[in-house]
């Protein structure tokens, strides 16, 4: 609790005491046998007088602030209107003083108002610790000597230092130290990442034992922690139909039932159906319950717990609209490179000939593979465990779509697919396993083959099971790999559809026909993480994107960023979407009806001021309650 609220507070708690002494003064009967009659009903009206304008002064300079300004019709306005008519209730001497019931609702609503503000903080909180992970410098070493510099100031190139206990500043690679990174700001993971020479660094991680030295890859301002601190100061502009409906909503329904109010106080007893003081009553009443706060605050209130919520797990939801339509997909569409699989080759399998020896097979790849930057040729590199000596090396050649070839020591070593092979009129045979096939021969002697795949990530199955289980019908993939490799992840992957060998603008023209079976309300979303996956995710109902090794591109196009890059966030994305949905109906359904039941109740005079306390503090409050379970995300 802040300074502001807990004066608030104070200043409340104060007023509520002097009401309960005065309350209790007034039904023991002591002004009576003070001031005698009626000198007792003016002193009681100045002693809630007290209480009412400690609580609520504030309350009745904003309503008159608005009213100067045309803009009348707000809750302000209903309580001033109502309290102050409640203690004009005491000129009317057939009517029965209502000072206590002024004082009441204004105290009472005040309380509310308290609470709705803590509630609200309290639902910032995890949104709030995101911009805590932006760094105010960093270590730049000059003359042997560690610098504090403005992280804008650093260029891509540069070597930034992080001391244990600070934030990485900028995205980078390691260049020097091994250390602990804690990542959980970012991805929402308690496990720390181990880090060590050559390795990724994203920004707005905390270095927990060793001094690192990093390489920046990025400036200040592309950096993840920007990214991050963009979407966030950006979440709240994009609101949902829902909430734009509660806010249009709220501006008619105000006018109305002041209008309404008027009305019920005044045409009655103009038709001779009652005493004015009787029917006056009743329109105060009747405004006190109208109050709006209930669902004015409740709905956003859901909503920004929901997506505060999601970002404690790394899911960055870029705002309330995106929430909405997250929770109604019912259709999943992947992307396969980077998405469902690690987005790097990987050597899977050795099959080397009848007495050869798997070693043999690896190490004659990997020398005649050592000049080469293409992904396979790396993975082939860092699959052997030896020192490569490129003194043996010579005659390096590559063929463009069929492999290599290159002199070892005194023997020519091929490594390459099936064409190089035919070409060269060497002898080799199929494999059974999916994958990028590397036949290998030594002086045109086949000695076996190596199996390349890109590796299915670890949560990858189970996300596709989680997503069942959270009612999507169909889980698809889009891919431009061959058609064997995909059909072989689907099939792994229990997916319901595979579609393979396909062109950016092939992966579009595939959503498109998906969203065409869409039906109602049914939503598809696309997961990428590629540059080419930017125009999809753009034609998507919702975009999501792999946040921690994604593209730029792929970011900025999306509506959702996962940033730990596992795929089985997004089954929880979906339920956090769904349950904040649920969770802002009930509100809704609930405030409309307690309060038109209570306000029906107020016409016909079987309501009092009391009852429309609760009916409007009391509901608002319930309503809040409901709402800041969007926030607690665990289990979900």
């Amino acid at each position: 609790m802040n300074k502001k609220q807990k004066r608030w507070r104070n200043r409340i708690v104060l007023a509520l005491v002097i009401f309960i002494v005065v309350y209790a003064v007034e039904e023991l009967g002591v002004l009576g046998a003070i001031f005698g009659a009626p000198g007792d009903l003016y002193a009681s009206f100045v002693l809630f007088l007290i209480p009412y304008l400690i609580a609520g002064y504030d309350v009745l300079q904003k309503a008159w602030r608005n009213i100067r300004h045309g803009q009348a019709f707000d809750e302000s306005f209903l309580m001033t209107v109502a309290t102050i008519g409640a203690f004009a209730m005491v000129f009317f001497p057939e009517a029965e003083p209502h000072m206590a019931e002024g004082a009441a609702v204004m105290l009472f609503y005040q309380v509310g108002e308290l609470f709705q503000s803590y509630a609200v903080g309290q639902s910032r909180k995890s949104i709030s610790a995101m911009m805590d992970i932006a760094p105010d410098y960093a270590n730049i070493e000059q003359d042997g000597q560690l610098v504090e510099v403005d992280p804008d100031e650093v260029q891509v190139g540069d070597i930034i230092v992080v001391k244990p206990g600070e934030r990485v500043p900028i995205d980078g690679v390691i260049t020097e130290g091994v250390s602990q990174l804690d990542t959980a700001a970012l991805t929402g993971e308690s496990i720390p990442r181990h880090v060590e020479p050559g390795a990724d660094v994203i920004s707005g991680c905390i270095n927990m034992t060793g001094m690192l030295h990093i390489r920046t890859t990025k400036p200040f301002g592309e950096s993840t922690v920007s990214r991050i601190l963009e979407l966030v100061e950006n979440a709240s502009e994009k609101k949902a139909r829902t909430e734009n409906f509660i806010t249009r909503f709220a501006r008619w329904y105000t006018p109305i039932v002041t209008g309404a109010a008027v009305l019920l106080a005044v045409i009655p007893p103009l038709l001779g159906m009652g005493a004015w003081s009787d029917w006056i009553l009743r329109g105060l009443t009747f405004l006190v319950v109208s109050c709006p706060c209930a669902l004015v605050i409740s709905v956003p209130l859901s909503f920004f717990g929901g997506i505060g919520g999601a970002s404690k797990l790394g899911i960055l939801v870029k705002g309330s609209n995106y929430l909405e339509l997250l929770s109604k997909v019912d259709t999943v569409v992947f992307d396969k490179t980077g998405t469902l699989t690690n987005g790097t080759f990987n050597v899977v399998a050795i099959h080397p000939e009848a007495g050869v020896d798997p070693d043999y097979v690896l190490s004659n790849a990997a020398y005649a593979e050592a000049f080469s930057d293409h992904p396979i040729a790396v993975s082939v590199r860092q699959a052997y465990s030896g020192e490569i000596d490129q003194a043996r090396i010579r005659d390096v050649k590559e063929e463009s779509g069929h492999g290599v070839s290159a002199h070892v020591d005194e023997h020519v070593v091929m490594v390459g697919n099936d064409k190089l092979m035919a070409e060269h009129g060497a002898r080799w045979h199929e494999c059974d396993l999916t994958g990028t096939i590397l036949h290998v021969t030594v002086d045109g002697r086949y000695i076996g083959h190596i199996v390349i795949a890109d590796v299915v990530k670890d949560d990858a199955e189970q996300t596709i099971r989680d997503l069942h289980a959270a009612g999507v019908t169909k889980c698809v993939m889009l891919t431009g790999d061959r058609r064997d490799v995909a059909e072989a992840v689907g099939e792994k992957l229990g997916l319901d559809e595979v579609h393979a060998q396909l062109l950016p603008a092939d992966k579009v023209s595939a959503v498109e026909r998906l969203l065409g079976f869409e039906r109602g309300d049914a939503k598809l979303a696309f997961v990428g993480d590629g540059i080419n996956d930017a125009p999809v995710l753009t034609r998507a109902d919702v975009g999501i994107a792999m946040g921690a090794m994604g593209s730029d591109a792929a970011i900025e196009a999306a509506d959702v960023v996962l940033m730990d890059d596992k795929p089985s966030k997004i089954a929880r994305a979906i339920r956090i979407a769904r349950k904040t949905m649920r969770i802002v109906w009930q509100n809704i359904v609930f405030a409309l009806a307690v309060k038109i039941a209570i306000l029906l109740l107020a016409a016909i005079g079987v309501a009092n001021m009391w009852l429309a306390v609760f009916g409007d503090v009391g509901v608002a409050i319930i309503a809040i309650l409901n709402a800041m379970r969007a926030m607690r995300v665990k289990g979900v």
